[in-house]
């Protein structure tokens, strides 16, 4: 079985695992994208998971205006759409909250995160299989967690058994993933992220690291996030340098 087609089975597995678990309030609807976006994913790691990636680049979970929508991590819809290549059609999740519903590559509103991650990506590799010949892109967390409101909730917040029992199944399904793409670095897209990668992938031979989230939330990342970024990983020694060339980190221990 191929790498990307054991990504597949370890994604649907993870979708089964985490739809099984229930949360309390503040939280009344949950999203998966791993079952109703399952076509846009499944074909994204066959497009761009075919092989060993030296860079891992972690996310959080979904935001409601990204991978909610596509499937795909950070997945602004013109960025998935028109640079990537990746179209499916979406399902609708079983409890829809009537504030944030499930368009698909409908979607008229842009996920800000995932704008500036794949347009940075896109500003330097002309063809997404530049970048993704050494690099791949996954969230810690399939799940939407959103309020009465609407208001996203993010998974650091939940209840205390809650996260323990999410993050069991996400840190298996982090483990898996970096047994099958077998990469040099695990970088976390936010702090959260990499505190994530890095208890759970201990014991892996792995350097990590992190970059600044690109949320809006962020004083910081709406003053060039991708200026930051950049300097973050030249800092660790993974140098962006040019259009159309690749994020190689140094093989210097």
């Amino acid at each position: 079985m191929s790498r990307a087609e054991r990504l597949v089975e370890a994604a649907r597995r993870l979708g089964r695992s985490v739809a099984s678990l229930r949360f309390g309030p503040p939280v009344t609807h949950v999203y998966n994208p791993l079952v109703y976006a399952g076509r846009s994913y499944r074909r994204y790691l066959r497009r761009f998971a075919d092989g060993p990636r030296r860079v891992v680049f972690l996310g959080m979970n979904p935001g409601p205006y990204g991978m909610a929508q596509t499937g795909i991590p950070f997945g602004e819809v013109s960025s998935v759409r028109d640079w990537m290549g990746i179209e499916e059609r979406i399902d609708r999740p079983e409890h829809e909250h009537p504030a944030r519903p499930v368009e698909g590559f409908g979607c008229r509103r842009s996920e800000v995160s995932g704008a500036r991650l794949w347009g940075a990506v896109a500003g330097r590799f002309e063809r997404p299989e530049a970048f993704f010949r050494d690099h791949f892109v996954a969230n810690y967390c399939p799940l939407v967690f959103m309020e009465a409101s609407g208001r996203n909730r993010t998974p650091d917040k939940l209840a205390l058994d809650e996260k323990r029992a999410l993050y069991a199944a996400c840190d298996e399904h982090l483990r898996r993933l970096v047994a099958i793409l077998e990469p040099e670095w695990v970088i976390g897209v936010g702090a959260f992220a990499e505190e994530r990668a890095r208890e759970a992938l201990d014991g892996f031979t792995l350097r990590f690291g992190r970059v600044l989230h690109p949320s809006p939330a962020s004083p910081l990342a709406n003053r060039d996030w991708s200026g930051t970024a950049q300097r973050e990983l030249q800092a660790l020694g993974i140098c962006p340098v040019g259009r159309s060339t690749e994020l190689r980190p140094s093989r210097e221990k």
